[in-house]
C-alpha cells in the first residue's frame, strides 16, 4: 500500500501548479492532503472525486482556510469528519477543518493538520490546547486496537536533526521545548511510530518537507521536517520504503511518501 501525504498550501493553487496530474502517474492507494483553503463550492469534479478515487473532505468554515481530505482508491467503511466524536470539547479545533478519518475494516488512515503558533502569541496558546486535547484523542486512538496511520502537517520539527537552522529557532514556534517534547512523549511513552524516521534513522539534509518562502530557502535547502506519516507499531513494521518528493514544487511542502507491504 503506497500512502502520500501532502500540504497543498491551496488546492486550486497546487492543482493550477499540476498536483493532479503527477498524483494520476504515482497511482497512491491513499492520500492525504492538508490545508485545502477551499469549500466544497470551490471543488472542480477533478479535486472532489479524481479519476479512480473516492474523495473525503472536511472543510474549516473559515473561507480560503485550512482543511484536509483523502483521496483513496478504495471506498471508506467509515468517514469521520473532526473530533467531535471524542469526549473533549472540539468545537474550536473542528471549526478550522483539521481532522478527518477514512475507516477501512481495521485499519484507519487519518489526514492531521495542526496549527502554527508563528503568527503570535494568541494562536500558539491555541496550539498548546489542540496539542492537549489532541493528546488525549491519540490516547485513545491507539488503545483501540485498529492499525492507524496518521498523515499531516504537524507544525513541529521533532529533533535538531530535522530541520536546518535549528540554533536559531529554539525559541519560535514549531521548535519550542515544549512542542519537541510533546512529540517524544507522542512516540517514546504513548507508543507511536515516526515512520520516515524508522526508515531513516541518520537521515540529515535531504529529510526536509517544508521550507519558507522568504529568501532563498529552497535554492538553500533551508529547510523543516513537519509533515510525518505516524502509525500504531504493527504497520510501522510494515514500511518498506520512504521518499521525500522535491523534483517538482506544488506547494511550500513536498509530498511524503510511504510504502507498506500490506
Amino acid at each position: 500500500m503506497k500512502i502520500i501525504s501532502l500540504n497543498l498550501n491551496g488546492i486550486r493553487s497546487a492543482t493550477n501548479k499540476g498536483v493532479q496530474t503527477w498524483l494520476k502517474k504515482q497511482a497512491a492507494d491513499i492520500i492525504c492532503m492538508q490545508e485545502l483553503k477551499a469549500q466544497a463550492a470551490d471543488m472542480s469534479p477533478e479535486m472532489l472525486k479524481p479519476a479512480g478515487y473516492y474523495g473525503n473532505f472536511h472543510y474549516a468554515e473559515k473561507k480560503g482556510y485550512s482543511g484536509v481530505g483523502i483521496y483513496s482508491k478504495i471506498k471508506p467503511d467509515v468517514v469521520i469528519e473532526g473530533l467531535a466524536s471524542s469526549n473533549n470539547d472540539v468545537a474550536d479545533i473542528d471549526s478550522e477543518g483539521r481532522y478527518i478519518e477514512c475507516q477501512f475494516a481495521n485499519l484507519s488512515v487519518i489526514s492531521l493538520y495542526l496549527p502554527s503558533g508563528s503568527s503570535g502569541e494568541e494562536r500558539q496558546a491555541f496550539k498548546f490546547s489542540v496539542m492537549a486535547r489532541f493528546m488525549l484523542h491519540l490516547q485513545t486512538l491507539i488503545a483501540s486496537g485498529r492499525e492507524i496511520v496518521i498523515c499531516g502537517d504537524w507544525n513541529i520539527a521533532h529533533k535538531e536533526v530535522d530541520l536546518k537552522n535549528y540554533k536559531g529557532n529554539k525559541k519560535n514556534s514549531g521548535f519550542l521545548p515544549e512542542e519537541r517534547a510533546w512529540l517524544t512523549e507522542l512516540f517514546d511513552q504513548v507508543g507511536w511510530v515516526d515512520v520516515y524516521r524508522k526508515l531513516h534513522p541518520n537521515t540529515t539534509d535531504e529529510c526536509y518537507t517544508w521550507w519558507s518562502n522568504r529568501g532563498q530557502a529552497w535554492a538553500k535547502n533551508v529547510g523543516w521536517r513537519i509533515d510525518y506519516q505516524i502509525a500504531t507499531p504493527l504497520i510501522a513494521d510494515k514500511a518498506s520504503a520512504a521518499s521525500i518528493y522535491k523534483d517538482e514544487r506544488f506547494s511550500d511542502h513536498a509530498p511524503l511518501i510511504i510504502n507498506y507491504n500490506f
